[in-house]
């Protein structure tokens, strides 16, 4: 499969309807994210099961910012609609295959469990404490 572009319309539907997706975030000015288009694209050839898509960070301005995208470009991947990489540089194509075969072989289960722990964590430390008596 090819890349596909992703924008603030498409995002939410295309990581909630599908298994694994990785998303490119680039910009036309950003050099080292040329030199990165051919390798993301080659993985996208290899892995047609996954879906590549690709965030344009200046037609997309809102999205790079709700992302909260520093640097670019970063790749982000997606199992089952749970943010499980996120990583700025470009990858050679070894170490992108790294990530490829980590995210197919992740645990979900374990990976939803410590979602719900960190999430469970987060509210007791924001909840106020009782007063003392």
């Amino acid at each position: 499969m090819a890349t596909v572009d992703i924008t603030q319309d498409t995002l939410g539907q295309t990581i909630s309807d599908n298994d694994i997706v990785l998303l490119d975030w680039w910009a036309e000015w950003c050099g080292p994210c040329k030199q990165f288009a051919p390798t993301y694209e080659a993985a996208s050839e290899k892995n047609p099961e996954i879906v590549f898509g690709k965030v344009d960070t200046e037609s997309e301005q809102g999205l790079a910012a709700a992302a909260q995208i520093s640097s670019i470009p970063t790749l982000m991947a997606f199992r089952e609609g749970i943010l499980v990489f996120s990583q700025p540089g470009a990858l050679p194509a070894s170490s992108l295959d790294e990530v490829i075969t980590a995210v197919k072989n992740l645990d979900m289960n374990e990976v939803r469990a410590e979602v719900e722990k960190q999430a469970a964590e987060a509210e007791s430390a924001a909840e106020p404490e009782a007063p003392q008596s």
